[in-house]
């Protein structure tokens, strides 16, 4: 089959591409470090290029984009949606960039207008339209990362949503705090290990006493000697569990949720929800976004060998 078009996941440090062929079906991938940050500096279509290049595509080929590269630092800013909104306003109001030397289209974010409770995501939004396609597009939605999201979802559409700053506040302590000298050396965080699974349950039962908790790593390496890879185990289950038990305030009863998640931190929610008898729909999020770039590809270059999916949407 051949390739029909690009499909591009650009993160603000990430980058990930993909040739898509008439199916729907990847046939070629590329993944770097080039992200908004980089691609600031070096230039947007120059890494775009690139990259196609070694990927010995047409000259001419579509290319369509989620993610950081349509903010306002981006390449070329897909102002936000708000909320709520269909999943599938998401493609009707994508963005041409300008003077492109093929066509590229960029999906525009989301945002959440509220003075009392003001919010943006970029990228998730195509999590979602890809990851619900085949399932009722409502209830509740986990998508774990940097600054993880809950996303409460109603009539094929987004109603609010929520962002928790657990990945970057798990780095800075992790990697600048006082908490660097106890959990240094550690590399990785067994999810299913009693100090994880515990933590868990400690910050989600006691999220007001998290700073508390959090210093208790400090001292418990400086009075018992704790292994740095355990207090590495409890800092991340501490985090998650908070983030867990702030999104049981706003939204209540957590069972059903869909969690949109891959690899290691994937397995760290999976486990995470287990560990608190909570129930959830696990959907591969690197699954999810491709599907939602082949979503919006499939309406502006029609598949040839797929058809549309947007009446479930609306459901």
């Amino acid at each position: 089959m051949e390739v029909h078009f690009a499909a591009v996941d650009w993160g603000t440090s990430s980058f990930r591409i993909w040739l898509v062929d008439g199916n729907g079906a990847a046939l070629a991938e590329r993944r770097s470090d080039e992200g908004m940050v980089h691609a600031a500096e070096t230039g947007f279509e120059r890494v775009l290029e690139t990259h196609l290049a070694a990927l010995a595509a047409p000259p001419a080929l579509p290319v369509v984009i989620c993610g950081m590269a349509g903010s306002r630092q981006g390449w070329q800013e897909a102002r936000y949606l708000t909320v709520p909104a269909a999943l599938s306003e998401i493609v009707d109001r994508a963005v041409i960039v300008r003077d492109a030397r093929r066509d590229i289209r960029i999906l525009p974010g989301l945002a959440q207008r509220d003075p009392a409770n003001p919010d943006v995501m970029r990228g998730e939004e195509t999590q979602l339209l890809g990851g619900l396609i085949d399932r009722s597009p409502a209830g509740l939605a986990c998508l774990p990362g940097t600054h993880s999201k809950w996303v409460r979802l109603s009539g094929g559409g987004v109603t609010d949503f929520s962002s928790h700053m657990t990945g970057e506040l798990f780095a800075l302590l992790a990697g600048t705090s006082i908490l660097r000298h106890a959990v240094s050396g550690a590399a990785a965080c067994d999810p299913a290990s009693a100090g994880f699974v515990g933590a868990v349950g400690e910050g989600y039962r006691e999220p007001a006493r998290l700073s508390r908790m959090l210093f208790s790593l400090r001292a418990a390496q400086l009075l018992f000697d704790a292994p740095p890879t355990r207090l590495y185990e409890r800092l991340s289950g501490l985090l998650i569990g908070g983030e867990i038990a702030a999104a049981a305030s706003d939204y209540g009863r957590l069972d059903g949720t869909r969690l949109i998640a891959s690899g290691r931190l994937g397995d760290l929610y999976a486990s995470a929800f287990a560990a608190l008898d909570i129930a959830v729909d696990v959907i591969d999020a690197d699954r999810a976004v491709l599907a939602g770039l082949v979503i919006a590809a499939g309406q502006f270059w029609p598949l040839p060998d797929r058809r549309p999916h947007f009446g479930t949407m609306k459901a």
